[in-house]
């Protein structure tokens, strides 16, 4: 794949450097780097509609590079400590970090890199992200399928007509060697056109007997100032990784086993190779005052191997009372290719006293998956997981027969407007709807009968928001909304008709807040989210085929959130964040009523304090707390009503509460950074299902030195 993106960054290049070469030497840089100001709340503007966060009838974080700088943030799971709401809900196979908000899954439908869908079935590089931005409730106005907990947009580092850069060097606990560099500046002498390129490579081991990980990262980008008002921004971003699966600690009867942390389960010859790139080009045009343009054109592509032992519980590897499983081994191959165009335009007008913020915009999307799945080898061996096992007593790699081969193309083309409307004097109005076009192809060979099974549908839902806003002055809004999206459905009904999308609808409320001089951000809002046409099998007529559905379940999640940021004093930064959530069946022929859905926490709290010395003895050295409450919350299986003596289960998962510390101190060109991440050792887990329980991180260091240039 690389082969493939280096090529088409190189030529997207190539369009426009004759032009930019030629422009007016004398014209100053018109491009900065986004500002820098510790704040996860305050930022001037997110997302599409270039609104202020203030008119935004909806909640949303932004942590930038200081905070991601000084708190030496190494994934995703470290980027959620800081926000509230929004967490790791699993971390199936060791690979990946599944997050969840407001009792949905944030999926790579919901996950953006620059923009672009990004595949999160891989961990996601943090060494090239200038910053995070956490757009929360429903955004199917602006990106079209999501799913209604909100999305999550990295943004990576931009290029500067400046010079400069730095390169670093991490090591830390479980032998993590991370060397990384970040270099800009401009290739021309009128600074017309500037780069900038981050890399790194990632070996470690890990507290998982076994299990290692290998991560290779480059992400290059060109700046071109086509002329004062417009510019051109090409980048490219490719990472390849590859590890041991690991699906954690065993479960047996639906009861977390005692064994010990580090003890791993898996076949040590395991793989999950994953490789993601991506190349995309960004024209920018501020046509006058009132009026702005966006026109993005993007590729990616991804590309994952999984060939190891199959999840315990899973493909009728139990582990018995006594600590036998039996294992098998599984493999499945997918590789993704998607293609975006998107054009949209910002305009600012009045009639007569009102004001307009409009926003009009189209997008087409394309996938194409191709994904492979090979007939399970059962009984592999046996192994005790109360025991530890002699990895060289592990059977020869087998060969898998492939089992079938589906290919899955989507195309998807959205047109979109909304308005803010601002009245005179304290009121103004949010008002928006987005048409959407998806049409959906599975063709599914299977090997051995050599039978292609087609299917086709084409849905064509609507998805409008409208909310209010009162806003006294500047620093105080309050505001209502309501919005809905959809989800796809797969299945027919009881007549041999595709089903229709859900439409999930949400109701959102709050307050905002920037007090004392702003130096206190105070955030609050409460939200609802009803599916009341959830898929469900029809049970019409004694039918058991669960490919017959009915759009007759309804789920209910219901919450609040609270944030604030406080800074006292010079350099002195306080942040607290806290949530609600309760995400129940309220309709179903399958569940319980009134049970919960699996994974949400009730209740999750962060809080961190930083502090750099800017005078004496200790100039220049920061030092920081992270704190995060992580909330009981279910695992395991829903029990079905349907099952005579079901034996799915709810496994109950305990709270816990996560400590980081950081320390860093800069001397000239230098800087030093420490990290004591987990302090006091908490034991729990991520859990998917009944079959990937992975252990957290326990208690664990990194130390890097880098140096500025």
């Amino acid at each position: 794949m690389k082969y493939i993106l280096l090529p088409a960054f190189i030529c997207m290049s190539s369009l426009v450097l004759a032009q930019s070469q030629t422009k007016d030497s004398t014209r100053q840089e018109a491009i900065e780097e986004i500002s820098v100001n510790g704040s996860i709340i305050k930022t001037s503007k997110v997302s599409k509609n270039k609104l202020e966060e203030m008119d935004l009838p909806q909640a949303m974080s932004v942590l930038d590079n200081k905070i991601l700088r000084e708190q030496q943030i190494m994934n995703l799971t470290d980027v959620l400590k800081n926000v509230n709401g929004i967490y790791i809900m699993g971390n199936t196979g060791g690979y990946q970090e599944e997050i969840a908000s407001r009792g949905s899954n944030i999926s790579t439908t919901n996950t953006f890199k620059n923009g672009i869908r990004f595949f999160n079935g891989m961990k996601i590089e943090m060494s090239g992200i200038e910053k995070v931005e956490i757009l929360k409730g429903n955004t199917a106005i602006e990106y079209g399928n999501v799913a209604p907990g909100g999305v999550l947009n990295i943004i990576t580092k931009k290029p500067k007509f400046n010079f400069g850069g730095n390169a670093s060097l991490t090591v830390g606990s479980f032998e993590n060697y991370k060397p990384q560099i970040d270099v800009y500046g401009s290739l021309n002498k009128e600074k017309t056109i500037a780069f900038r390129l981050n890399a790194s490579h990632q070996q470690a081991q890990s507290f998982r007997k076994y299990v290692n990980s290998n991560t290779f990262y480059v992400n290059p980008s060109l700046l071109f100032k086509i002329s004062d008002n417009s510019t051109l921004l090409l980048e490219g971003d490719y990472i390849k990784s590859s590890t041991i699966p690991d699906f954690g600690a065993g479960i047996i009867n639906y009861e977390v086993v005692d064994i010990p942390r580090e003890r791993f389960l898996g076949v040590t010859w395991g793989k999950y190779n994953a490789e993601q790139g991506y190349a995309s080009a960004r024209y920018d045009w501020q046509i006058s005052e009132k009026w702005h343009l966006n026109a993005l054109m993007g590729f990616r592509n991804y590309a994952t191997d999984l060939f190891s032992n199959t999840r315990p519980n899973a493909s009728g590897g139990i582990i018995q009372t006594n600590g036998t499983w039996r294992r098998s081994i599984q493999r499945s191959t997918n590789n993704d290719t998607y293609f975006i165009q998107q054009i949209d335009a910002n305009v600012s007008f009045k009639t007569g006293a009102i004001e307009h913020q409009a926003l009009v915009g189209a997008d087409a999307e394309r996938f194409i998956t191709n994904t492979t799945a090979y007939r399970t080898f059962s009984n592999y061996d046996e192994i005790n997981i109360f025991q530890d096992y002699d990895p060289n007593a592990q059977p020869t790699i087998p060969n898998l027969d492939p089992s079938t081969a589906t290919k899955n193309p989507i195309n998807r083309y959205g047109v979109y407007a909304q308005d803010l409307i601002s009245f005179p004097k304290y009121v103004k109005l949010f008002v928006g709807i987005r048409y959407n076009q998806i049409k959906s192809i599975s063709d599914v060979f299977t090997y051995g009968v050599n039978t292609l099974t087609s299917t086709e549908k084409t849905d064509k839902p609507f998805s409008p928001k409208l909310g209010i806003i009162l806003q006294p002055n500047k620093k105080h809004t309050v505001f209502a909304s309501y919005s809905n999206s959809f989800s796809l459905n797969t299945g027919v009904d009881i007549n041999g008709n595709a089903l229709s999308p859900s439409i999930i609808d949400q109701y959102e409320v709050g307050i905002k807040n920037r007090l004392f001089s702003e130096k206190l951000q105070f955030n609050v809002t409460a939200y609802q989210i009803i599916n009341s046409n959830l898929a469900q099998t029809s049970l019409i007529n004694g039918n058991t085929n669960a490919n017959i559905r009915e759009l007759a379940g309804e789920t209910k999640s219901k919450g609040i959130e609270v944030d604030a940021v406080f800074k006292p004093i010079k350099n002195l930064s306080v942040m607290f964040g806290y949530s609600f959530n309760e995400t129940k069946y309220t309709q179903s022929n399958i569940y319980v009523i009134g049970s919960e859905l699996r994974y949400n926490p009730k209740n999750t709290a962060n809080a961190s304090i930083s502090y750099t010395f800017s005078q004496g003895t200790l100039k220049n050295l920061n030092v920081g707390v992270i704190s995060q409450y992580f909330g009981s919350r279910f695992a395991g299986r829903s029990t079905r009503l349907t099952v005579d003596n079901d034996t799915f289960k709810l496994i109950p998962l305990s709270n816990y509460f996560l400590v980081d510390f950081v320390v860093g101190y800069e001397y000239k060109n230098w800087r030093l950074n420490g990290k004591l991440a987990n302090i006091f050792n908490e034991l729990n887990y991520n859990i998917h299902d009944d079959n990937s329980l992975n252990p957290i991180t326990p208690a664990n260091f990194s130390v890097q030195l880098g140096f500025t240039f």
